[in-house]
């Protein structure tokens, strides 16, 4: 496996990223089109991903919608695009962080490692979580209902893991938030609701009426009793 693939069109920045990144000792491709990524992510296996959104042929949402049907790795959107429509967009449809180009290597690099220990330091963990009928296998990143697998995948699965790392607690929205998101990670607090309601889809028997993942009025969330 190797660790950073890069998405992006313009060959100079694409390339002087990807030094500095192969630098920090991490292994490097570059990929110049979304088709092309797309392509390689078939037939190799990358810890990151790192995304443009202005590509020829299909753009980075294009992109990162595919991946997310299939894949649950890491992605950081790193785009020139810095209006607050395509930061929210980006993250909701998946992406893991949303950073504009005129970000500094240092502050890349330092965000790739944290989104990468966020990333894999719990998924390398052999330990299995399970309340009531729902089980998550943390070693493998799968989850189960009554013995059945559920695609849960990105920020779903890591928002369920750590609502299931707390059971029985009122957690605060800002908490839940800062540790599923991280802290100086781009992204409006109305995305954790959304995605509440999309684990609440896949996990309860009822979502209006939901055992697992419980509103606590005025507090944030609660998983189980």
């Amino acid at each position: 496996m190797k660790d950073i693939l890069i998405i992006e069109d313009n060959e100079d920045v694409g390339g002087l990223i990807a030094d500095f990144l192969r630098r920090e000792g991490w292994s490097v491709v570059l990929c110049g089109s979304a088709e092309d990524g797309l392509a390689l992510l078939e037939r190799e296996a990358f810890k990151l991903l790192l995304l443009d959104i202005m590509l020829p042929g299909k753009d980075g949402f294009e992109a990162l919608s595919e991946i997310r049907k299939t894949r649950s790795m890491p992605v950081m959107i790193m785009s020139a695009k810095t209006d607050d429509e395509s930061k929210i967009l980006g993250m909701e449809i998946g992406a893991d962080d949303y950073v504009e180009k005129s970000v500094s290597i240092p502050v890349l690099t330092s965000k790739i490692k944290a989104l990468l220990r966020r990333s894999y330091e719990v998924s390398e963990s052999k330990e299995i979580l399970s309340v009531g009928g729902l089980t998550v296998d943390l070693g493998a990143r799968k989850v189960y209902k009554n013995g059945t697998s559920v695609e849960i995948m990105g920020k779903e699965y890591d928002l369920l893991v750590f609502l299931m790392q707390h059971p029985g607690q009122a957690l605060r929205k800002e908490k839940i938030f800062d540790a599923v998101w991280g802290e100086s990670c781009y992204s409006e607090m109305s995305s954790l609701s959304v995605y509440i309601s999309w684990l609440r889809e896949k996990i309860e028997d009822d979502p209006k009426n939901p055992k697992y993942i419980k509103t606590v009025y005025k507090v944030g969330y609660q998983f189980g009793e």
